[in-house]
């Protein structure tokens, strides 16, 4: 445990009003983890060796990766979102996690409303819409779950004792409430009441940007801006400048998403285009704040949370950098239908986001719980894993996808670039087993420390007072 791991006795009771909301929340997250890359890895190999699953129609390669993919989003990232949300707002407001039985118990509903939902794709009820494939009976609970963690972390935020809003409030509550909004509208007009026609489509295409680009952003961005200035000791530089990226990146970002040659009005696809060029305004705005904070900056990260936070940064910059193209009428319109597109999702999910969002898990949790990792190496090791796999990952996708594009969509000629992906997958999922075993083991610990306590409790002779009494 280093210097920012340790217990400050001023915070003791925020650590220990977010210690079990935590549990649950990271916990169940960690298992999906390691369950959606096995599935996505399993469907990757069932692209290049087909025969495979033959036998087993539930484990074909549209279930499998569907449930996968829902897996990673749904049952990882968002609950880790959630988890260091309510931390980051706990702590910036210098109060006590409110109502802290009610994320105890929107976790678990939460999870199970994953459950629901990746049981209902391997059974065939799937919606059909991408990263909306959960029928209404698990959307329904994840929506409960979700009001339920907000009631909390506004009640949080309404009570903190520091009033002044910092850069990452403004990250962190516009992504509060843009999950609900887009998600309760992506629902409404595609599975409660469907809109008809190519409307689905549009309406799919801007809940996945909205949903992979810009809520993932916000919350990885707001982690970033929390931990980076406490890593660097020093202040974030230039908040106003900050406030510019913020601004700019919530007005352009949602236009983005809308595929060329999509066959809709011709202003679309236009405005779309228009909005990814535009891109760059926003992203070089906020690489501009996070390179003068950490320049110079003396502190060695040695594979720890600080070098989580700066690969995932660099991760963003990529990952922007690569849906810019995907907006340009030559290369979207032929790229909208290769892995290039797939390539661009994960380095956002796997390489931004996830990375982001483990190293905070990795810098928070020690001093939430009040003792060490279980193993310390493990830390490193998942950094180099993920950032190799992910590096295999990305580059074989993108380079696969051109190749299928150049060859006039043969997928045949993609299927060496399909290996190497399957190779990434493996050394991410050897990565999630690390940081799975790393969060089961701490709250086996923990547990273990409680059942301790009691039984001392239990077996500990009265005093005379306590006799007397």
């Amino acid at each position: 445990m280093n210097e920012n791991d340790k217990i400050d006795p001023a915070n003791s009771a925020i650590s220990v009003s977010c210690r079990v909301p935590l549990l649950a929340l990271f916990g169940g997250a960690a298992l999906w983890l390691v369950i959606g890359l096995a599935l996505v890895m399993l469907a990757s190999l069932n692209f290049h060796m087909p025969g495979m699953f033959s036998d087993h129609g539930w484990m074909t390669y549209g279930r499998m990766l569907a449930a996968g993919n829902d897996a990673i989003l749904y049952g990882f990232a968002i609950p880790t979102a959630l988890g260091v949300m309510l931390w980051i707002l706990a702590s910036l407001s210098d109060s006590e996690l409110a109502l802290p039985l009610v994320p105890v118990l929107a976790a678990n509903v939460w999870h199970l409303g994953v459950l629901v939902g990746i049981a209902a794709i391997f059974m065939g009820d799937s919606t059909g819409f991408q990263w909306l494939e959960f029928p209404r009976g698990g959307s329904v609970l994840l929506f409960a779950a979700y009001m339920l963690m907000g009631i909390s972390a506004m009640a949080t935020f309404g009570a903190r004792r520091k009033r002044a809003l910092q850069p990452a409030h403004w990250f962190l509550l516009a992504a509060l409430f843009w999950f609900p909004w887009i998600y309760t509208s992506a629902n409404v007009f595609l599975v409660a009441w469907p809109v008809r026609g190519v409307g689905q489509a549009v309406i799919d295409w801007w809940f996945s940007n909205n949903l992979i680009f810009v809520w993932l952003t916000l919350v990885g961005l707001g982690t970033v801006f929390y931990y980076v200035p406490k890593f660097a000791g020093r202040p974030l530089h230039n908040q106003p400048l900050a406030l510019f990226g913020f601004v700019t990146f919530i007005l352009i970002s949602t236009w983005c998403g809308i595929p060329q040659g999509a066959p809709v009005p011709a202003w679309f696809p236009a405005a779309s285009t228009t909005a990814s060029i535009l891109l760059i305004v926003p992203v070089l705005s906020l690489l501009a704040v996070f390179v003068k904070t950490v320049c110079g900056v003396q502190t060695q990260c040695k594979g720890g949370p600080f070098c989580y936070m700066k690969f995932g940064t660099t991760a963003f910059i990529v990952s922007a950098l690569m849906l810019i193209p995907l907006g340009c009428p030559r290369f979207g319109v032929l790229a909208q239908f290769t892995e290039y597109a797939q390539a661009q999702s994960y380095m956002q999910i796997l390489g931004f986001f996830s990375i982001v969002i483990c190293g905070a898990v990795y810098e928070l949790m020690p001093r939430v719980m009040g003792m060490d990792w279980p193993f310390q190496k493990f830390v490193r090791f998942q950094h180099w894993l993920f950032m190799g796999g992910l590096a295999i990952l990305v580059i074989s996708l993108a380079i696969g996808g051109v190749e299928q594009e150049m060859n006039n969509y043969n997928f045949t000629s993609g299927v060496i670039f399909m290996k190497f992906a399957t190779l990434g997958f493996l050394l991410l999922l050897l990565g999630s087993l690390l940081f799975a075993a790393n969060i089961f083991v701490m709250t086996l610990k923990w547990k273990l420390g409680l059942a301790k306590a009691f039984i001392a409790v239990i077996k500990r002779p009265l005093d005379a007072s306590e006799v007397k009494s």
